[in-house]
């Protein structure tokens, strides 16, 4: 019987809320299981994280050092294979880089880590070891995302000349950092989460998003970030217009003040021959836009046209509203798979390979440093 790939996992404890999304994520296919953590910086917390989770006592962890350490020394069948690290992101680096050097594998939620220097960091521990890196950019994982990236890359929009992405939220449109809200608190501190707010927390999806699906590298960058809140230390608002190699051109909002909007990331991509539209909250549908016939609307599970990819990805019959968690879930089956082919020496499917990794990260830290620059500088266009 094959066994199941071992996960540690660093934060994430009580009270946290992505680390229980990465955890119903990495069950959903039945191919790995938490077999560690250290999930808090709170020893105690930690521990009553682990007891409720049903792990064993002893591989409950007071640190992310201890839990490393320990684990690497226990025998190959029985210790973690990777880590997943859902931590604020100044809390990236430092267990990225133990586990790399220990020879785990990683898992990072994003971005990749506080600065670029550390980053810059990552990816030569990850090219030195040959370690699988995988960040979890979880809206590359919807099926239609990937069906938008499969018809670009085949030429059926043409040569791509515009794209407008848009990810407004309203949570941050009060201080509510001011009452304690633990991600409210993290989020807006420069201590905790670098160099930008909404920009670095939310902004980073979106460039990931563009660039993912039109297979498009952005050469330059033009913002104009705002901080409406009072007191508040981080941008909580911004505007950015890219441009890619190749000559497209691209409009980038990020906002988390836009009172009673929840997390409507949208994107709509124009080539010269045709035009899509995408919502991450209605993310089962992928209209396609012509000049000249009706507009194509695609649902998941319906039809057989749908790229290698997309049915890959596609996990329910039509009519079966399927989302952010299960977008999660194919990073992680996907990260499993490969990581199950290198401790078997067995080739997996080409279209497992198909997850964020570590330069995209690294690319994600470089929109962050060039925005900030842009933004402050009255040499308005930045080179990526």
């Amino acid at each position: 019987m094959q066994s199941k790939i071992r996960m540690g996992m660093i934060g994430g404890g009580q009270g946290a809320f992505i680390g229980g999304v990465h955890r119903m994520a990495a069950a959903l296919d039945g191919q790995i299981e938490l077999v560690c953590g250290a999930f808090s910086s709170d020893p105690e917390r930690s521990r009553l994280s682990g007891l409720e989770m049903g792990l064993h006592p002893d591989r409950v962890y007071s640190t992310y050092e201890e839990m490393i350490a320990a684990e690497s020394k226990l025998p190959a069948e029985v210790q973690m294979n990777f880590v997943s690290i859902v931590t604020p992101n100044h809390l990236h680096f430092g267990p990225a880089k133990m586990a790399l050097v220990h020879g785990f594998h990683v898992v990072c939620d994003k971005p990749l880590a506080f600065d670029l220097a550390q980053a810059e960091e990552l990816v030569d521990l990850v090219e030195s070891s040959g370690l699988l890196f995988a960040l979890t950019h979880n809206y590359s994982g919807f099926p239609f995302v990937k069906l938008a990236r499969g018809m670009i890359a085949r030429g059926d929009l043409g040569a791509i000349r515009k794209v407008l992405v848009d990810y407004p939220q309203g949570w941050l449109s009060t201080r509510l950092e001011a009452t304690d809200q633990k991600q409210a608190s993290w989020r807006t501190d420069p201590a905790r989460s670098g160099a930008a707010g909404a920009i670095g927390d939310i902004g980073t999806h979106a460039e990931n998003l563009v660039e993912y699906m039109t297979g498009l590298r952005i050469s330059e960058v033009c913002a104009d970030l705002t901080t409406f809140v009072p007191g508040r230390q981080l941008d909580d608002d911004g505007s950015v217009l890219l441009r890619f190699e190749g000559g497209a051109r691209c409009m980038l909002h990020a906002s988390q003040i836009c009172v009673g909007e929840e997390n409507d990331l949208n994107i709509r991509i124009y080539g010269e021959l045709a035009g899509l539209d995408w919502h991450q909250m209605e993310p089962n549908t992928l209209l396609v836009n012509y000049p000249d016939r009706s507009m194509h609307i695609y649902r998941t599970g319906v039809g057989s046209d749908l790229v290698p990819a997309a049915q890959r990805a596609t996990r329910l019959p039509a009519g079966h509203p399927e989302g952010f968690l299960e977008a999660f879930a194919n990073i992680y089956r996907n990260f499993a798979e490969c990581l199950r082919a290198r401790l078997t020496g067995v080739d997996t499917d080409e279209l497992a390979h198909d997850f964020p990794t570590v330069h995209d990260g690294l690319r994600g830290m470089h929109f962050i440093v060039r925005v900030v620059q842009s933004s402050q500088s009255e040499q308005k266009w930045r080179k990526m």
